[in-house]
């Protein structure tokens, strides 16, 4: 393997005394004649320390490792920093960044341009860029090209136009994983290619839900989980992430609502009795999301959003995350939560929003993207599209009308939520928790213990907020009748 040829603690040590500020004017004289499509640092960015060190940390592991940092903090540009430090001392010749979703591909394409690269971007039809992949390919492999990027989608790399060519890349090629817990699944991890020796993953939350041997798997892969651990707090008392507000708002099931809860909840029970094995108890799983779904569409919320939001009709650059579920008893054509949601904030209301789901196409989403930031459109209404990876650091306050009982997507929305912008002070969450009913003894034995972690997540998040007094003293009167 082409990592065990590399002197990584002289690289490392090289790195750690370079100047902070990467110029390339000052540390190569080549700067002027850098082809376009050849990784360059930007001369006007600076590296925080921590993300130095995370470059260090990576090099001292022997070009392997899976760097655990808050979303928001820069994982993006530690990996592009690596990428040219890489091609600047041992001839890097391909770099390849995986990502969950389309439009992550289009946002590390604009962010390897302020590097100076070209990338390819594989995705969607094998027409548009397989052709394209095979001839600069040949051009690596024949020095006629010294770089090469490609960004691709985890469906596209396993696809077989794509491991068609995985064999024809050098050794000389990294692969960066991004959002790399999803490439934990048992297909993906599969495809991950095991002739590519330079190997970073990127999450906030590498460690997969309920899922050990995937997580296992990931590390395996890439490598462990690099030193220090780069927490949420850490972020913000770095300034990497603004403050915020958490205001979290209880919410009563109704009684239908409250008997179904009840009715799944026992049914629940029952089934973690028979095996507690989350992956391997599909009725299990499909119980609890049943439940989620019944929590995250609770009609009461939709109350809870008007009185949230009748006194904040003046502001803009906010999200509204929704659940995919139904409710019930509402206005016809309206039945599911995001679309109760934007009829209460537009129609209802006059605020303006839009919706952002898996079903708006890529160019509408830049559109969005693009009237969001601008303030033409006041709010976005989401389902899971806006959860990892996108960047909007315009955005100022998040209401969180449904959410999973995942901590990983909890972590990736505030983070989301918390990146900085000029003028951005500080952002602003409302939290919308669901108070479980009264329950029969034995139920809510099986619910206490389901709650109790819940209610720790959200306890930890305030704990870190402004007001976190105020928010930590409200949680607290719904945990000691836990």
């Amino acid at each position: 393997m082409f990592n065990d040829k590399v002197d990584w603690q002289k690289l490392a040590l090289e790195y750690q005394q370079k100047v902070p500020r990467h110029r390339v004017r000052e540390l190569s004289g080549s700067y002027k004649y850098q082809k376009f499509g050849e990784p360059c640092f930007p001369d006007d960015l600076v590296l925080r320390d921590y993300q130095r060190q995370a470059v260090v940390n990576w090099l001292e592991n022997k070009g392997r490792g899976t760097l655990k940092m808050a979303t928001g903090s820069g994982k993006t540009i530690i990996a592009l920093a690596i990428a040219t430090e890489l091609y600047q001392k041992i001839g890097l010749q391909v770099l390849i960044i995986v990502c969950p979703y389309r439009h992550l591909v289009l946002q590390w394409n604009r962010e390897c341009q302020a590097f100076n690269l070209q990338p390819i971007m594989a995705m969607t039809n094998v027409k548009t860029w397989q052709g394209e992949l095979s001839n600069q390919l040949y051009n690596i492999r024949s020095g006629t090209q010294s770089f090469l990027t490609l960004i691709t989608t985890n469906s596209t790399l396993i696809s077989e136009g794509m491991r068609s060519q995985m064999k024809f890349f050098p050794a000389k090629t990294l692969i960066v994983g991004d959002e790399a817990h999803n490439l934990g699944s048992d297909r993906l991890e599969a495809s991950l290619p095991r002739n590519i020796g330079l190997r970073l993953a990127l999450s906030a939350t590498p460690q997969r839900y309920y899922d050990e041997l995937g997580t296992d798997a990931l590390l395996d892969y890439f490598g462990k989980i690099l030193q220090p651990e780069f927490t949420l707090a850490d972020a913000i008392r770095k300034k990497a992430l603004v403050p915020y507000l958490y205001y979290p708002i209880f919410v009563e099931l109704t009684e239908s609502e409250s008997f179904l809860y009840a009715k799944l909840t026992k049914s629940i029970g029952w089934s973690l009795n028979k095996n507690n094995n989350f992956n391997e108890n599909d009725t299990l799983t499909s119980l609890l999301n049943k439940r989620s779904r019944l929590i995250g569409s609770a009609i009461n919320k939709l109350t809870a959003l008007k009185e949230i939001m009748q006194d904040r009709l003046h502001t803009s650059h906010t999200l509204f995350y929704c659940g995919d579920g139904q409710i019930n008893n509402y206005a016809p054509n309206y039945n599911r939560q995001i679309a109760a949601v934007t009829r209460i904030l537009g129609k209802e209301l006059g605020y303006r929003v839009n919706t952002y789901t898996a079903d708006t196409s890529l160019e509408n989403r830049e559109q969005l993207r693009q009237q969001f930031e601008r303030g033409d459109l006041q709010g976005l209404v989401a389902i899971r599209c806006l959860d990892e990876g996108i960047d909007i650091p315009e955005i100022q306050t998040a209401i969180i009308l449904a959410s999973t009982t995942n901590p990983r997507q909890f972590i990736q929305r505030r983070g989301r939520i918390l990146r900085p912008y000029p003028g951005k002070k500080q952002a602003t969450l409302f939290d919308m928790i669901v108070i479980p009913p009264q329950l029969d003894r034995d139920v809510w034995e099986v619910e206490k213990k389901l709650l109790q972690k819940e209610l720790a997540r959200f306890t930890e998040f305030a704990e870190l907020a402004t007001n976190a007094e105020e928010a930590v003293t409200k949680l607290l009167t719904v945990t000691d009748e836990v």
